[in-house]
């Protein structure tokens, strides 16, 4: 794959290629370019253009490739437009599950848009925020999509659910679990204690704020997981990690 997102944006072929992304109208289905997701249907605007260019989060989608293989069960937590679901999706295959968790209208809808555009069959959107509570939460919605979180002033009030208490009601332990929710990582984890006991399936962890991060690794080192950043920097300097 060719990363394109390391163009340096103020160079002439960096300026070239912004105003060439502008003149895309939102909304357009267009193929994905690069990648295991390659010739898939990916609408502009749903999410940044990193998606449909197949350069979005570069080094953890070929590490995400190496972990996902077909006939896993992948719980995609944030799923957002559905980038990771539909990538899920694919590696998983015919004899895999995925479940999409992600609150927000707007990525629902466009998550579930991808998965028709695609043709996808094995992917249950879960329309709920994961957290240690079944409740409802204040969410802050933001300009980017991926960035929206739990607020006590945010616009829209979600309903939560617990990972827990998901597997009790007849829903497949997860072999692998992305997690990607803006702060509320540990809120999450720690609504899924039986779960990593029981079966401790692989995680990619995307952790926001120093504290949350302390949090959940030493919440995940209590079940003996291995964590490791993903990409060149240490443990103490990375905020993304693979724990097994």
């Amino acid at each position: 794959m060719i990363n394109i997102s390391k163009i340096n944006y103020r160079s002439s072929i960096g300026k070239l290629l912004r105003l060439t992304l502008k003149l895309i109208p939102d909304k357009v289905v267009l193929p994905i370019l690069q990648g295991k997701l390659k010739g898939k249907k990916w609408i502009k605007g749903s999410s940044i253009n990193g998606c449909w260019l197949g350069t979005y989060e570069f080094k953890k989608q070929i590490l995400f490739d190496k972990y996902v293989k077909s006939g896993m069960v992948v719980y995609d937590i944030g799923a957002n437009a559905g980038f990771y679901t539909l990538l899920s999706a694919i590696l998983t295959g015919s004899s895999g599950k995925v479940f999409a968790f992600e609150p927000v209208p707007k990525n629902i809808f466009y998550i579930k848009k991808h998965l028709a555009l695609n043709k996808i069959t094995n992917t249950v959107v879960v329309e709920k925020a994961v957290s240690n509570k079944i409740t409802k939460l204040r969410f802050t919605l933001s300009s980017n999509p991926s960035t929206g979180h739990i607020s006590n002033e945010g616009e829209i009030e979600v309903e939560t659910i617990i990972l827990d208490e998901f597997v009790k009601q007849g829903n497949p332990l997860p072999d692998l679990i992305k997690v990607d929710i803006e702060g509320a990582e540990f809120d999450a984890l720690t609504g899924a204690k039986e779960l990593l006991k029981v079966k401790k399936p692989v995680i990619f962890l995307a952790t926001h704020g120093e504290e949350v991060k302390e949090k959940c690794i030493g919440l995940l080192k209590e079940y003996r997981y291995n964590i490791k950043p993903i990409g060149n920097l240490t443990i103490e300097h990375s905020d993304e990690f693979i724990c097994e």
